[in-house]
């Protein structure tokens, strides 16, 4: 691996599940001087005492951070930030937030002379879950940007659209965008519990305090599956890996997409039930759509089955990954169904010992 002398990365989003790994894992490397993380909340546990973390509170869409974060001279910036969970009432704000504060780290980067390296997060949402999809087909990077109901997918591919815009307009910094698929592991199924299919499902949500998240332990005592339920899971340590690979190696081309999926197969309804101890209940689309509509304004978006969310429940969307491979060479270390199940991983360590497996 190509190493570049002390490195100073901006990395967005450093509060959340993946942007604080990778302020983490990144601090630990000897070629890496100083991270300057920025997030609206405040500096996690995990990276408290962290001598190499220059921490600012913001959020992205404001204009306060550029000035301070320009005086460290970055030379790789890595957007993780976003607000994934629509707000309920509040799409303005949210669109501000995502699309808005993206365009301005974007800005930033293209416009600092310091950074010669962007990497973006995106999502394998913006593929787009239609009952057109199958299981046996696996999107791939040059297939269109088609999601168009979903919050998170639309946002997603506007800024998308937006960062390729402005780099075919700057054309001096590099760009790589990453479509991960659902990201997992021992650290966001034991250190980061939220609202989510895994933490539903196995009921870690149950005896948390919170009544509505109590009712839906109940509701999943069976697991609900339609007919075309699948899901890709890619490992956090992969996630990880893969990002250090394309942020300190020498990129392969001025602008790349990748998809973030392991090779192998997916992760079937019947599987998810398997691995949680739970037996399943067939479902057709139409119940999720018109439950998640009803949960939805009911909770007034607490749960979070906003507005198009019922079709990635119900069609699948399933990625190729292999150009990572052929492009880096980079070779997974965990399979999907692995990822899903299995506790292994760098913060194994986190999960309480009768968890383990």
């Amino acid at each position: 691996m190509e190493k570049k002398t002390h490195t100073t990365l901006f990395i967005t989003g450093a509060a959340g599940y993946v942007g604080a790994m990778l302020c983490d894992q990144f601090s630990r490397r000897d070629d890496v001087k100083t991270i300057i993380a920025l997030d609206k909340e405040e500096k996690p546990e995990l990276l408290a005492n962290n001598g190499k973390i220059v921490w600012i509170t913001a959020n992205t869409s404001d204009d306060i951070w550029q000035k301070k974060v320009a005086g460290y001279h970055p030379s790789v910036v890595i957007h993780t930030a976003w607000q994934i969970r629509e707000m309920y009432g509040k799409q303005d704000i949210e669109w501000k937030w995502n699309v808005e504060g993206s365009n301005k780290v974007f800005d930033f980067a293209f416009g600092t002379l310091s950074v010669t390296r962007l990497v973006y997060f995106s999502t394998a949402s913006l593929y787009g879950a239609y009952s057109s999809n199958t299981v046996e087909h696996h999107f791939t990077e040059d297939e269109p940007m088609r999601e168009d109901e979903y919050s998170y997918g639309i946002e997603k591919r506007q800024v998308e659209l937006d960062l390729r815009q402005k780099w075919e307009e700057h054309n001096r910094v590099s760009v790589t965008v990453v479509r991960p698929a659902a990201i997992t592991g021992p650290r966001g199924r034991f250190m980061r519990i939220r609202f989510g299919i895994q933490s539903a499902l196995s009921g870690q949500l149950k005896g948390r305090g919170d009544f509505l998240y109590n009712v839906i332990s109940l509701w999943v005592s069976f697991v609900p599956v339609t007919p075309w339920w699948v899901r890709q899971f890619v490992h956090e340590d992969d996630v990880t890996d893969i990002v250090a690979t394309l942020a300190f190696e020498t990129p392969k081309r001025q602008y790349d997409v990748f998809n973030l999926a392991p090779p192998g197969e997916p992760v079937l309804g019947a599987h998810m039930a398997e691995a949680v101890g739970k037996k399943t209940l067939p479902v057709a689309p139409w119940m999720v759509r018109l439950a998640y509509f009803f949960v939805w304004h009911l909770t007034r978006g607490k749960i979070p089955v906003s507005r198009g969310i019922w079709r990635f429940y119900s069609y699948p969307v399933i990625m190729d990954g292999s150009k990572l491979t052929r492009e880096y060479h980079y070779q997974y270390q965990h399979s999907s169904r692995d990822a899903f199940y299995h506790t292994k991983g760098r913060y194994e360590t986190f999960v309480p010992k009768k968890d383990r497996r």
